[in-house]
């Protein structure tokens, strides 16, 4: 029970901590009732507590602000907290990827009673995996490893010219490959079940969904049903590949899902769609030397910056990806089957009526992904969701309108869908509601990397999305073209990797935007996104010695404006 003045930051305070605890609270704001007076006199004699807010946990006088505080720091709050309620777990978290395993994992560490509950739906063409979700067994992990396969099949071409001789024919073996990166995630798998039993979560292989408040039914891969009680949910359940919606998309067509496991080379590859996920995957598998087609319906990379976007398409066609603009399939026919088969794929313009059709071994769908809370049982407790997205919109704490149920990764409305988001998200989460922290996730400044064949690391806004923020003839874009040392003796092509950074004029210079394209964007990004989080500035940049030589000293050296017009054309190292 709260007793507050409606105007008091003091009991404001307190009143977001209970929500932010997911406590259902009373509150009488004593400025709004006509006997508020008397009841302040009446709570001075029972508490010897002149001001407000005035704070009872479970009838146990807390104190003010100050000591609600305190009583969270100390533990003292959520003990006085715990409901007379008995339920089998202090919190279920739904959903054993990245995201809800860092949840569970660090709420178990603080002593709570957790359970995860995790089921993979098979894809439409049977493929399913373990525990770990996207990123360990469909998403970051394999792509990467697939990208430095790729990489690998380069710096063998360019090893000739650093004196490495061999007669041999070398070729790429795809079966090899899946087989060694299968046994790396089948290690992460087991790696997280371990992890878990060590830390005491109770990990089950079911899928959950939501039957009443605060209850759960659990079904196994033979249909048997457990019903399973918690104070508190987490609903860390994650995305899925679309669908084309066509003929044959599902019957025949295959998603990142399908890809990574895949027991067989794709062969001549048709690649529909132009996420970050399309052009990683049409760039390592052009890599191991396939015939590979991206078909687009509009831009490259939505949402990221745009001449970025389209430098990386410009060097993955230069390297033999070639791209359909402005197409899009209407039906997919299978005229053979096998590993791979072969099917033909008619596509229409999106600017008129031309049609196209085409053969190809394997088509990979990678058009977006779908949010996985449809079927969960959300409907049944009144948890709302974006009914057009399927995304869960949360406040600044990760809460949903339902106070005890919290969401976090890929499924948050609004926020960025990567791996670290979501682990740092569950982590925080988790030392909120059992610990003793107050400390929220930060999504603003998150780096990534787009890893193409040329890789692409940004973080920030974008040139559109800055412009959009702080108006163009506020901002100040400083930009280059550079040749990687190591590219130079393999005779690889002068001004294609590039970098930019976007500084704000009216504060100080202050980057709001960093850009590269180049060998191993992601190192680079990664170190410069804590300058990016400390606020750093042009000049501070330029006042940074660079180390040479490295790609990453070209940020250091950043002195030409687009503004200028100036030729940014590199002649030497």
């Amino acid at each position: 029970m709260v007793f507050s003045k409606s105007y008091c930051p003091h009991s404001t305070r307190v009143k977001e901590l209970f929500s932010s605890l997911g406590v259902a609270y009373n509150i009488l704001e004593l400025d709004q009732v006509d006997d508020g007076a008397s009841i302040q006199e009446m709570l001075l004699e029972i508490t010897s507590q002149k001001t407000v807010p005035n704070i009872f946990v479970n009838k146990v006088h807390v104190g003010g602000c100050d000591q609600t505080f305190q009583a969270h720091q100390s533990g003292l709050l959520q003990k006085l907290l715990r409901e007379d309620v008995a339920y089998d777990y202090d919190v279920i978290v739904i959903g054993g990827g990245s995201g809800g395993l860092s949840c569970a994992k660090e709420a178990a560490i603080l002593g709570k009673k957790v359970m995860v509950l995790d089921f993979v739906v098979p894809s439409p063409r049977g493929t399913s995996w373990g525990l770990g979700g996207t990123c360990v067994n469909v998403g970051c992990i394999p792509k990467k490893l697939m990208h430095q396969a790729a990489l690998l099949g380069q710096a063998l071409h360019d090893a000739r010219k650093f004196g490495w001789e061999y007669n041999q024919s070398v070729k790429h073996n795809w079966e090899s490959m899946m087989e060694a990166i299968q046994n790396h995630i089948g290690s992460l798998n087991w790696g997280y079940r371990l992890s878990l039993r060590e830390k005491g979560v109770t990990y089950v292989n079911s899928y959950g969904e939501f039957v009443e408040q605060h209850k759960i039914k659990a079904t196994n891969k033979k249909g048997q049903e457990t019903i399973y009680t918690a104070a508190k949910f987490v609903i860390a359940t994650g995305e899925r590949p679309r669908y084309l919606g066509i003929q044959g998309d599902r019957e025949y067509c295959i998603t990142s899902d399908d890809l990574f496991s895949l027991p067989y080379c794709p062969g001549k590859t048709l690649v529909v769609g132009a996420s970050y996920v399309a052009l990683e995957c049409a760039g390592f598998l052009a890599g191991f030397g396939l015939d590979v087609t991206v078909m687009v319906r509009s831009i490259l990379l939505r949402g990221f910056d745009q001449e970025m976007a389209e430098r990386v398409g410009s060097y993955m066609e230069q390297h033999g990806v070639k791209f359909l603009r402005k197409f899009i399939p209407v039906t997919i026919q299978q005229l053979e089957k096998g590993s791979p088969g072969k099917l033909k794929v008619s596509a229409k313009s999106t600017e008129g009526p031309e049609m196209i059709e085409e053969v190809y071994n394997t088509v990979l769908l990678a058009i977006g992904r779908d949010s996985c809370t449809r079927k969960i049982g959300l409907e049944k407790i009144g948890v709302n969701i974006n009914e057009s997205t399927g995304k869960i919109p949360v406040n600044d704490v990760e809460q949903t309108n339902v106070p005890y149920v919290y969401a976090i990764g890929d499924i948050l409305e609004g926020k960025p869908e990567l791996t670290p988001v979501a682990i740092q998200a569950g982590k925080l989460l988790a030392q909120r509601l059992f610990g003793a922290s107050l400390e929220k996730c930060d999504y603003i400044n998150v780096p990534t990397t787009v890893f193409t064949p040329l890789e692409y690391g940004c973080c920030g806004l974008s040139e559109e999305k800055a412009a959009e923020i702080y108006k163009k003839e506020s901002l100040e874009v400083y930009h280059n073209l550079f040749w990687p040392l190591e590219w130079t003796v393999a005779g690889r092509e002068s001004n294609t990797c590039y970098a930019k950074i976007i500084c704000n004029k009216l504060d100080s210079d202050r980057v709001v935007g960093f850009h590269i394209l180049g060998p191993n964007a992601g190192e680079i990004t990664q170190g410069f996104a804590a300058a990016m989080k400390c606020g750093i500035t042009k000049q501070q940049l330029s006042d940074t010695i660079g180390i040479h030589p490295t790609c990453g000293e070209v940020l250091t050296t950043l002195e030409v404006t687009k503004s200028s017009g100036l030729d940014i054309t590199q002649k030497g190292c």
